[in-house]
């Protein structure tokens, strides 16, 4: 009996031989079914990134303000000057003296000492500082100095209010500013006498 093992009652499997596969069961538990593994389905071909596409925004554009064009100046009302360009003017300056003939001049302006026979002449212009000696036919004469001798004006003759005109005088019109003088023979070459224009307070001088 020593030599038999002893049956404790539990059941005993063979020893696997050797180089035998091993078959591994578990005990009490069924095996697990394995589902049919599902075909996946083809992928479409992934699209290349698209590029943003960027439409240039419209940007309003002010154009620059557009200077107003200056207003044309106004329309000269004016006379024309007596030295306008085209006009034969002599000009005889302070503290000078011309004597001798003056023909064919169209403005003569005196502010010095003239003493002369002036012929064919248009216009005369005797400043303060200004002396005429001698004689003159002319169509207008403004004096505001002096003129001595005799002086024929076919239109217009003004004595300003420092002039002093003496000789033999003929005149178309005539005008003297208050404190104007006038002396010597002094007539009006006019058919009427109405139109000579003597301002208020001027005198005559004999």
């Amino acid at each position: 009996m020593a030599d038999s093992p002893d049956d404790l009652g539990i059941p005993m499997k063979p020893a696997r031989p050797l180089g035998s596969a091993a078959s591994v069961s578990q005990v009490g538990r069924a095996p697990a079914a394995v589902p049919p593994r599902v075909p996946e389905m083809a992928r479409p071909p992934a699209e290349p990134p698209r590029r943003a596409v960027t439409e240039p925004i419209p940007v309003p554009v002010t154009p620059p303000p557009v200077a107003a064009a200056p207003p044309p100046p106004p329309a000269s009302t004016s006379p024309p000057r007596r030295s306008e360009a085209g006009l034969r003017q002599l000009t005889v300056g302070r503290e000078i003296s011309l004597s001798g003939e003056i023909a064919s001049c169209d403005t003569l302006i005196v502010e010095g000492s003239v003493e002369a026979n002036l012929q064919n002449c248009r216009d005369v212009d005797i400043a303060e500082t200004g002396l005429f000696k001698g004689s003159a036919e002319i169509d207008n004469a403004d004096v505001r100095g002096s003129f001595e001798g005799s002086l024929i004006v076919r239109k217009r003759l003004l004595i300003r209010s420092n002039g002093h005109v003496s000789g033999t005088i003929r005149y178309g019109q005539i005008e003297i500013e208050l404190g104007g003088q006038i002396s010597g023979d002094v007539q009006s070459t006019a058919s009427t006498g109405d139109v000579i224009a003597e301002l208020p307070n001027a005198r005559a001088v004999s």
